[in-house]
């Protein structure tokens, strides 16, 4: 099996295959490394696609910590934000030991739903792994019901992702 190598052209990001498109607030993406530790992978030693999505929380709640979200004070305040859906689109694997850099940003927020962008790629940006959209919602954690609009101090907070 020959290898062709793989770009975002040949293998389009799962933005393009949506039914709607997300366009990103701001330019400025959040990173956050990581390595593939063993536990990360599967039997053949390539990243196990659960590890991507925990990756890409992880990146999420570190961006939001950056200005000044932290999700233990959500969880204070009686809100959530779940994930409501989520679309991936694998490019190449991850292999254990190798290291990449998770990239975020808050491509959107409509009201309660906010849409985040990802990119895991390579530490030089040369090789694209994963992209991938992401939709929270926020809930009341009380009631289990959907907040009919967001904290404001969580949305002023969100406010400054998107300058």
């Amino acid at each position: 099996m020959s290898e062709e190598p793989q770009t975002s052209a040949q293998l389009p990001p799962s933005s393009e295959i949506q039914s709607y498109s997300l366009t990103a607030t701001t330019e400025n993406w959040f990173t956050y490394p990581v390595r593939a530790h063993p536990n990360h992978t599967d039997y053949s030693g390539v990243v196990w696609h659960g590890t991507y999505l925990a990756w890409m929380e992880e990146a999420r709640v570190e961006c939001l910590r950056s200005i000044g979200i932290d999700f233990a004070d959500l969880v204070a305040l009686g809100c959530d934000l779940p994930v409501v859906e989520l679309s991936l689109r694998y490019h190449r694997p991850i292999r254990m030991g190798m290291s990449a850099i998770v990239k975020t940003r808050m491509a959107e927020m409509e009201g309660v739903r906010i849409n985040w962008d990802y990119r895991i790629q390579s530490l030089d940006g040369e090789e694209l792994y994963l992209t991938g959209l992401v939709t929270l919602v926020a809930v009341d954690r009380e009631k289990g019901k959907i907040l009919r609009q967001l904290p404001s101090t969580v949305k002023d907070a969100l406010v400054k992702l998107s300058t």
